[in-house]
């Protein structure tokens, strides 16, 4: 059951301090300047981590092993945190701000579960994503 459960309580928590993170940018900085410096600490702990978890020895191999997806996930990233950076800057509160493009990506990843992994839409998400947009305009109007 943990196994199941830590992940979940490590993005939760992540996610938090992201948003908080994010809202806190100072405004006069640069946006890619800031997140210059996010990711030169988050390559070397994620170095740290992956050297010591790979082991020395299999650094080099388990890099090989690295695909497209990597390069893609990198680019994503920088959407992403670009993204949340403008949107609180843009006046968005950390309350719905996150709240809205949460609601919004988890409607669009059914619509991409259907459409490239051939998963099912139920009765069910369907009627779970007219609540979602009912939601959506309650919380921003």
């Amino acid at each position: 059951m943990w196994n199941m459960i830590w992940p979940l309580v490590l993005i939760v928590v992540s996610n938090c301090f992201y948003n908080i993170c994010a809202k806190s940018t100072p405004e006069n900085v640069n946006t890619f300047g800031a997140l210059t410096v996010t990711y030169l600490i988050g390559a070397v702990l994620s170095s740290i981590l992956f050297v010591s978890s790979a082991g020395p020895a299999r650094a080099i191999a388990e890099i090989k092993q690295v695909n497209w997806t990597s390069f893609v996930l990198g680019l994503s990233i920088i959407g992403l945190e670009a993204g949340y950076v403008f949107l609180y800057r843009a006046g968005w509160k950390v309350s719905n701000g996150a709240l809205t493009a949460n609601i919004c990506l988890a409607v669009a990843l059914i619509v991409i579960g259907f459409l490239l992994y051939k998963e099912t839409i139920s009765l069910r998400q369907v009627v779970g994503i007219v609540v979602c947009g009912i939601g959506l305009f309650l919380i921003n109007h």
